[in-house]
């Protein structure tokens, strides 16, 4: 998978993550302020993998990351972890 499709796919997640937001904005209060959003699709092991990798980076600078697992297209509310 290249660059820019993990790009297009994360843009994708980030899309449905909002849409999720707008409908339920209470979830926003579980990010905070400055946190790294990462977001894990469960049926898209590629991009998760991709996303993981990502994650792992970010831990090992010490940056405050949130994990947000969720499933594409399904409408299954994320699950959200304070990655420490």
């Amino acid at each position: 998978m290249t660059r820019d499709e993990v790009v297009r796919k994360n843009l994708d997640l980030l899309n449905e993550f909002m849409q999720f937001a707008f409908e339920t904005p209470e979830i926003l209060d579980q990010i905070p302020p400055g946190a790294e959003l990462i977001i894990l699709p469960e049926n898209d092991p590629d991009v998760y993998q991709a996303n993981q990798e990502t994650l792992q980076g970010l831990r090992r600078q010490g940056r405050n990351c949130i994990v947000v697992h969720l499933r594409k297209p399904e409408r299954i509310p994320p699950r959200i972890e304070v990655a420490v």
